[in-house]
């Protein structure tokens, strides 16, 4: 009669906490990691807003095919007015 006493006024109600403890810790633990997914697609976006615009970009190789363009024409010109080789 005594084990069944035990079990029943002290073990069950140790392993229900228990369980309620796990659960518990598992929904915060699920909320925390969903919370940092929403916090890291929101930065994501952020960074792909912000950081390299296609008009950016675009304007950056505009000036770089124009320098470009100034070196090759250069080039062209010190070629053409060299003497020939002998």
């Amino acid at each position: 009669m005594d084990l069944q006493w035990w079990i029943t006024a002290i073990e069950i109600p140790a392993l229900a906490g228990l369980f309620w403890l796990l659960q518990t810790q598992k929904v915060a633990t699920d909320k925390t990691i969903e919370s940092i997914r929403s916090e890291i697609s929101a930065f994501k976006l952020h960074v792909a807003t912000n950081y390299a615009s296609v008009a950016y970009l675009k304007d950056v190789e505009a000036r770089l095919v124009q320098h470009l363009l100034k070196i090759e024409a250069k080039l062209d010109r010190v070629v053409e007015h060299r003497p020939p080789a002998e």
